[in-house]
């Protein structure tokens, strides 16, 4: 088993390795998120996501990035590079990469995952970068698991 910071790619490798993939008619899968605080909510959503094909590739939000996104202060609470190693550490998961703009659509321009997948919180026309995949799947959110209301519950607030 790799460890989790082998896990973690350079697009560049990455893509290389989407090349090597193809080849091998192997499924690749695309997901991504700011995984702040992992919950089982993520959880759930990668291990279906990873039912979808034989290889799944997490793309993880820049700090910067993810801040763009409009979350609260003080988010994100992990920087990247710890975040990236959880989401790596999973066992469904098989490659963690970066990307620094608020939609991953330069890199799935490249990458062309043959199934982007995203929670049910999202519709198709929400992911302008849907266009770069052979296909969409969106999973339902698990109930009562999100990453503001955890932090909430840990501050105190309900």
């Amino acid at each position: 088993m790799r460890s989790s910071a082998a896990k973690i790619l350079a697009p560049r490798k990455l893509l290389t390795l989407r090349e090597l993939w193809r080849w091998e008619r192997r499924v690749v899968v695309f997901t991504n998120g700011v995984f702040d605080l992992l919950h089982a909510g993520h959880v759930k959503v990668l291990e279906k996501a990873k039912a979808q094909g034989d290889i799944l590739i997490v793309g993880v939000n820049s700090d910067a990035s993810a801040r763009r996104l409009g979350k609260a202060p003080g988010r994100p609470v992990n920087a990247w590079r710890d975040r990236a190693e959880v989401v790596a550490a999973l066992g469904c998961v098989d490659a963690v990469v970066g990307f620094s703009e608020t939609t991953p659509e330069r890199l799935l321009s490249r990458l062309r995952p043959d199934v982007q997948v995203k929670g049910g919180d999202y519709k198709p026309s929400d992911l302008p970068e849907a266009r770069y995949a052979g296909r969409v799947v969106l999973i339902p959110l698990k109930k009562g698991f999100s990453t503001t209301a955890l932090i909430k519950r840990l501050q105190g607030r309900r």
